[in-house]
């Protein structure tokens, strides 16, 4: 995708280079990274970008449930997230 067709917004624009970094290093574990040129992902199968976006919601979904084990009942966690990033649900 070219620049400035940027379709998905973060919730935590805060978070963007975090998540860029994130989505290289995923790209990397998939074997895929010698395929991406500069941020162009053309030539990367649909495939492979899926098994990219599906592991790094596979690893944030691993993050949460590990929060809520640690906190307490899922309502405790969003609320501590919430005040965290400002967010109010």
């Amino acid at each position: 995708m070219g620049s400035g067709q940027k379709r998905n917004k973060l919730l935590v624009p805060e978070a963007s280079q975090a998540m860029y970094q994130f989505k290289y290093e995923l790209a990397r574990e998939v074997g895929v990274e010698n395929q991406i040129q500069g941020d162009y992902w053309g030539h990367v199968s649909s495939r492979d970008c899926g098994a990219v976006g599906g592991g790094m919601v596979r690893q944030m979904i691993q993050t949460v449930e590990q929060q809520i084990a640690q906190q307490g009942s899922p309502s405790q966690t969003i609320a501590a997230t919430n005040q965290t990033t400002g967010t109010i649900q």
